[in-house]
């Protein structure tokens, strides 16, 4: 831990990249657990563009009680620590892979939706915007007729241009990357850790061999997050 706090001290440029496990203690379900979502749906049934082009009514369903499930939900006091951290100069960006928006409601300013976000909605035909309610009511696109999305990545859709190049130029020119709470599991994510030439540190519940870290710890993300700070 101390080793974390002297490393965050000494960083000129610091980023963090959050997973599940960083939403998961605010009670939100993850994907890969015993109790996750993926364990009750399978996911190439449901996020996929096939799913969305021709089971419209399984994807709006899933994606409805996923909407409506994160009203329940707030950002943790670990959200809070990166949000005042970059507020202090301390952390630099933050990218995640969660589409809840709870770094910005935190206080992130600087957030990289690598996955998109469930928080905004889209028709799938034109791209044209479109709201929450209007997607819940099953209403389709005003401009086309088409079917409404959220702007979530798909299973086999491309990351977010930018969200992915700023990630990733940042994390090259870092001096610290720290993961918290994924499995790195998701291709092309995994590679981010990868790319820089700093110190790399994994936060988990699950430590696994990631040789690649300079320092892993093994914990809850708002546990290790709350011990960081109070030693900062």
């Amino acid at each position: 831990m101390l080793q974390l706090v002297n490393w965050l001290k000494s960083s000129t440029s610091t980023i963090v990249l959050t997973g599940a496990g960083m939403s998961t203690e605010s009670g939100i379900p993850d994907f890969r657990s015993q109790s996750g979502w993926w364990n009750k749906i399978d996911p190439r049934t449901v996020a996929t563009v096939e799913a969305l082009e021709n089971h419209y009514a399984l994807f709006h369903d899933f994606y409805s009680y996923r909407i409506q499930s994160l009203e329940k939900y707030t950002p943790h006091e670990g959200h809070y620590i990166l949000g005042q951290w970059e507020n202090k100069g301390v952390l630099d960006c933050v990218a995640t892979q969660n589409v809840d928006g709870f770094h910005q409601l935190a206080g992130n300013r600087k957030v990289n939706e690598l996955h998109g976000t469930i928080k905004t909605i889209r028709c799938h035909s034109c791209n044209q915007p479109a709201t929450l309610s209007e997607f819940l009511n099953k209403e389709v696109c005003k401009h086309c007729s088409g079917k409404l999305r959220p702007n979530v990545v798909l299973f086999g859709e491309t990351l977010p241009e930018h969200s992915w190049m700023d990630s990733l130029n940042r994390i090259r020119r870092a001096d610290l990357v720290i993961v918290i709470g994924t499995s790195l599991e998701i291709y092309p994510v995994s590679q981010l850790p990868v790319m820089t030439e700093g110190k790399k540190v994994y936060v988990n519940l699950d430590i696994h061999d990631h040789a690649r870290f300079d320092l892993m710890i093994k914990g809850k993300a708002k546990e290790i997050l709350k011990l960081v700070n109070n030693i900062l």
